[in-house]
């Protein structure tokens, strides 16, 4: 017989008709292997619920319930006791397991659930008889609010056993990560790129990373604030590829020969080619960035209109109609706000021009382009490519 488990709910998967099946695998895959660390469980699903079970007591349940809420494609998580599918049996599990859950809450309602139609008691008369229970084992301490309660008690009675919980927590939502391909990921020392990578892995896609570097005019500690950003990423993103190109002969060749006032623009214009490059060699099906409109000089609408014709592939910027507060709120969330704003200078901040181009012509950027070897260029920079792997821990492959 099973003792306590993890329950982890989904969402908009259950709309996907057809394909439900391939995406519900994707996300039991997922949680598998994010189960590595913290013992044995058996992992499957069923009627639009993930069961986590132990197999052994060296489990790690605190652990392996945190790392359920940060895998996107679950809209919730908690912990439950399994018990025998008959009311003596309900009953006894819920005046034994739930008056700790229930310290502090003043009120509670039962919500019963039962999915075995067959079960001879109604969901209702189910509500009432836990309910009534509840209120025997904690001495009158608690009582029934049906339309505010600070605590909803669960019973599901489901094909095998019942299922008594109390409360659920919010998981991460979104889609399972590779449901939706494969994206690369602009990844500067910022706070709005790690969001935007993060928040596209919700919707399902895998996240490379490419992060561009200008040594010695940056500094290791960049590059590393960098790759700690990507390891803390991978709390939610699970394993992220970090490529670092270095644009040190790029920045100089534009400061010695072109205007000063395109010199954004026309490095933004090699960094989308070489990141369209990138994401070509790793099978990414569009690039992402931290953009949001209007927040900077190369962020206006004509300035965008001008990088984005350096490539033939989508560019998604899904922080595009945030402000900063908003970007800010997620980063915290992520938990890469911290690190997002230590004080390590990053290459766009290299040369930076005194009066930037804010409503760019393509026609004169292009004319600056061909004061230089744009091409040579750009196979130079590729060249210089290194790649870190960066897990959600050393156990997760």
């Amino acid at each position: 017989m099973i003792d306590e488990v993890i329950l982890c709910k989904y969402g908009e998967i259950v709309l996907k008709g057809q394909n439900r099946r391939n995406f519900e695998s994707m996300l039991v895959k997922e949680l598998r292997r994010r189960a590595c660390p913290y013992g044995i469980f058996k992992i499957y699903f069923n009627q639009s619920t993930i069961y986590v079970e132990p197999q052994n007591d060296e489990c790690d349940m605190d652990g392996m319930y945190e790392t359920a809420k940060h895998v996107f494609g679950i809209i919730g998580v908690n912990r439950a006791k399994a018990c025998e599918k008959n009311m003596a049996s309900i009953i006894a599990t819920a005046k034994e397991y739930l008056p700790a859950k229930l310290v502090g809450k003043k009120t509670f309602k039962v919500d019963a659930r039962r999915s075995d139609k067959a079960f001879p008691l109604k969901s209702p008369e189910i509500s009432r008889d836990v309910g009534a229970a509840i209120l025997e084992a904690t001495g009158g301490k608690i009582r029934v609010d049906v339309k505010n309660p600070d605590v909803v008690i669960t019973v599901e009675v489901r094909d095998s056993h019942a299922y008594i919980r109390a409360g659920q927590e919010a998981g991460a939502g979104g889609l399972p990560i590779r449901s939706a391909g494969r994206g690369l990921l602009l990844l500067s020392g910022g706070i709005d790129s790690p969001v935007a990578g993060c928040m596209m892995a919700k919707r399902g896609l895998e996240i490379e990373a490419l992060h561009f570097e200008s040594f010695p005019y940056t500094s290791e500690r960049a590059r590393e604030k960098v790759l700690t950003l990507a390891e803390e990423m991978c709390e939610f993103c699970s394993k992220i590829h970090v490529h670092i190109i270095s644009l040190t002969h790029i920045q100089e060749v534009l400061r010695d020969n072109c205007e000063e006032d395109y010199f954004t623009l026309l490095l933004r214009m090699f960094m989308m080619r070489l990141a369209e490059r990138c994401a070509v060699e790793y099978k990414c099906g569009a690039l992402i960035t931290g953009e949001s409109l209007g927040q900077v000089a190369s962020q206006t609408l004509a300035a965008i209109g001008v990088t984005d014709s350096a490539v033939n592939i989508p560019v998604l910027r899904p922080c595009i109609g945030l402000d900063k507060s908003e970007i800010v709120a997620e980063a915290r969330k992520y938990g890469t706000f911290e690190t997002s704003i230590l004080p390590y200078e990053d290459c766009c901040t290299v040369f930076t021009p005194r009066h930037p181009r804010t409503q760019p012509r393509l026609a004169d950027v292009l004319r600056e382009l061909e004061k230089i070897d744009f091409e040579g260029l750009l196979d130079e920079a590729y060249a210089t490519m290194t790649t870190e792997v960066k897990l959600v821990f050393p156990e997760y492959r």
